[in-house]
């Protein structure tokens, strides 16, 4: 994506093993950022799209991301999940094997 957020600056305290660790400023800058937009996604603050552009990154590669942390992108009710399947099958039926 091209377009740009406005920043604002935050100090933050980091432990000196992560440093060690070889994490440098820039990546954990956006580890930061990545761990901030996820925790507002699964808390259902934020949508996708949203999550995306306050990466700065396409809706696809925000779904990438999520995966790659082992967070599901859809998480259906039990309810949600049962009509979705009896939808599935009313098509299927439609459509035929």
């Amino acid at each position: 994506m091209d377009a740009r957020l406005a920043e604002t600056t935050f100090e933050v305290r980091v432990p000196v093993p992560l440093v060690r660790m070889g994490f440098d400023q820039h990546e954990i800058q956006r580890r930061l950022s990545d761990w901030l937009v996820l925790s507002l996604f699964t808390e259902g603050r934020i949508s996708s799209g949203k999550a995306a552009r306050l990466l700065n990154i396409s809706r696809a590669e925000f779904l990438a991301l999520l995966q790659s942390h082992g967070i599901a992108y859809v998480n259906y009710t039990a309810d949600e999940l049962a009509e979705e399947f009896a939808a599935v099958e009313a098509l299927q039926v439609k459509i035929g094997p």
